[in-house]
């Protein structure tokens, strides 16, 4: 999944949780230097997301997205609610989608800075999403 249709996606998870008052494309959000990524407004707070993309090995831009379906990935493990990064993983990991082959938290990695929180997303077709909370 390309970063265009990651934000398509996250903003349609997104406004189907109760957890969640609003989310809208970074552009909607008036944050124009970054091109692909989400505002989410939860519990008061505001949460930005940039999303970057890293195509499968083989795949070119000028090419159409070629999506591959597999197993859908499970929650189990990634905790509801809480802090931005937790969310998101879990949110995503919980939606059902069948091109999503696993999501890991980068604050869980072994040597994980403090204030480096984001999302991998990776996809069945070798794609990569990189989801920064900034």
């Amino acid at each position: 999944m390309r970063p265009a249709r990651f934000v398509d996606f996250a903003v349609e998870l997104v406004k189907n949780r109760t957890d969640a008052s609003r989310v809208q494309p970074l552009a909607e959000a008036g944050v124009a230097e970054l091109p692909f990524g989400v505002v989410v407004e939860r519990g008061g707070r505001e949460e930005r997301w940039q999303f970057i993309g890293q195509l499968a090995d083989g795949e070119k831009h000028e090419h159409p997205e070629r999506p591959v379906e597999g197993a859908s990935t499970d929650a189990g493990g990634l905790p509801e609610g809480g802090e931005g990064e937790a969310w998101f993983a879990a949110a995503v990991a919980s939606a059902g989608c069948g091109e999503v082959a696993g999501v890991e938290r980068w604050s869980t990695r072994a040597g994980a800075r403090a204030d480096h929180r984001g999302v991998t997303v990776r996809f069945h077709n070798g794609a990569r999403i990189f989801a920064r909370l900034f």
